[in-house]
C-alpha cells in the first residue's frame, strides 16, 4: 500500500463513494445520486477529516434546512417571487460565508432542493432531507475511518493564506447566486425535469466562485461535457450487467480516475474543481438514466435532453462570468484622495 496522502486521498474517495453507492441504491433511497452527490463532496475536501461531531452538526443543519424548506412551500406556491428573492437572499448569505468549500455546497443544494421537492411533493421534502443527511454522515464516517486506519504524516503547518478582501467575496457570492437562480426558477415551474439541473446549478455556481473570466469557458462548460462522457461509459457498461455490484464497481472506478487527476497522482492541465464537478455531473446525469431504465423510460431521448439542459446551464453560467466581469472591469474607479 502506497504512502503517499494523495494516493490515500483517491482510494478514500472511491471507497467512500462505493459504500454512498450500496446505501442509496440497496436501501432504495429517494433520489438516491444526491446522496452519492453529498458523500463526494465530503470526500473531495482536501487535508484531515471532519470530525464526527462537525459532521453530525452539518447533518442538523440539513434537518434544520429541511424544515425552514417545508415553510417555504406555501410561500412559493402563493407568494412566488417573495420567496424566490428570499431564496436568493438565503443563497448570497451562504455563498459568502463559505466561498468554494464543501460545507457551503452542500448547504447551498439544500436550500434550493429542498423548496422545489416540496413544490413537487409535501412528502418528498423530509426525504431528501434525509437523503442528504446519510450523505454527509456516511462521507464523514468513511474518510474518518480511513484516516484512522491509514494516517497521513504530519504535515508541516503551512502559513495562512490572506483572506480576499470584504467587496471581493461580496462580488463572488452574488455572481454565483446569478447563476443558479434563473435554474431555480425553472425547477419551480417542472421539479421533475429540474431538480437535477439545480445540482449541477449550485455546483457550477460555487466553481464559478473561483474560476477566472478567461478560463471559464474551458472549466464549466468542459467539465461538463466531461462529466457526460463519464456517465454515458458508465451506463453503458451497467447495461451489459445491471446489477448493484457493477454498479458499485463502476463508480469506484470512476471515483479512482477521476480523483487521480483531481489531487494530483497523475498530470493534469485543469485544476482540481474541474475534475470534481466532472464527477458530480457524471452522478446527476447517471443517476436519473438508471431510474428511467428502471421505469421502462426511453434513456437515450432523457439523457440527450439531460445533457443538453446541463451543456445549457454551463453556457449561460459562462456568459454569467464573462459578463459581470466586464462589467465590473468597465466601472469607474474613485479617484484616490491626496492631502495638499
Amino acid at each position: 500500500m502506497s504512502t503517499d496522502p494523495l494516493d490515500k486521498a483517491v482510494l478514500r474517495l472511491a471507497a467512500g463513494l462505493g459504500l454512498a453507492v450500496l446505501l442509496a441504491y440497496g436501501l432504495a433511497l429517494p433520489l438516491p445520486y444526491a446522496l452519492c452527490v453529498m458523500a463526494v463532496l465530503v470526500l473531495c475536501k482536501p487535508g484531515p477529516p471532519i470530525p464526527f461531531m462537525k459532521g453530525a452538526l452539518m447533518a442538523l443543519a440539513i434537518a434544520a434546512v429541511v424544515a425552514g424548506g417545508v415553510l417555504m412551500v406555501p410561500l412559493l406556491e402563493h407568494y412566488a417571487w417573495a420567496g424566490v428573492v428570499l431564496t436568493g437572499m438565503l443563497l448570497v448569505a451562504v455563498f459568502r460565508s463559505g466561498g468554494a468549500g464543501a460545507q457551503t455546497m452542500i448547504l447551498a443544494m439544500s436550500v434550493t432542493l429542498i423548496p422545489v421537492a416540496g413544490v413537487a411533493e409535501q412528502a418528498l421534502a423530509p426525504a431528501l432531507g434525509l437523503t442528504l443527511a446519510l450523505g454527509i454522515v456516511t462521507g464523514v464516517v468513511v474518510s474518518n475511518i480511513s484516516h484512522a486506519l491509514f494516517p497521513d504524516a504530519p504535515a508541516r503547518q503551512a502559513p495562512p493564506r490572506p483572506l480576499p478582501a470584504q467587496d471581493t467575496v461580496n462580488w463572488m457570492a452574488l455572481r454565483a447566486t446569478v447563476v443558479v437562480m434563473p435554474v431555480f426558477v425553472l425547477a419551480l415551474g417542472n421539479p421533475s425535469l429540474y431538480l437535477a439541473a439545480i445540482m449541477k446549478a449550485v455546483a457550477l455556481g460555487q466553481q464559478a466562485c473561483s474560476t477566472r473570466a478567461r478560463s471559464a469557458g474551458r472549466e464549466l462548460v468542459g467539465s461538463t461535457l466531461a462529466g457526460a462522457c463519464m456517465a454515458g461509459l458508465l451506463f453503458f457498461v451497467l447495461s451489459l450487467r445491471p446489477t448493484l455490484w457493477i454498479l458499485m464497481l463502476c463508480m469506484m472506478g470512476a471515483a479512482l480516475w477521476a480523483g487521480a487527476r483531481m489531487f494530483r497522482v497523475k498530470a493534469s492541465a485543469a485544476p482540481p474543481s474541474f475534475w470534481r464537478n466532472a464527477l458530480v455531473t457524471m452522478l446527476i446525469l447517471l443517476g436519473p438514466a438508471i431510474e428511467d431504465s428502471a421505469a421502462g423510460k426511453d434513456v437515450f431521448t432523457a439523457s440527450a435532453m439531460r445533457v443538453a439542459l446541463f451543456v445549457g446551464v454551463a453556457l449561460y453560467a459562462w456568459a454569467t462570468v464573462w459578463v459581470l466581469e466586464r462589467w465590473r472591469a468597465s466601472r469607474p474607479v474613485a479617484p484616490p484622495l491626496h492631502r495638499n
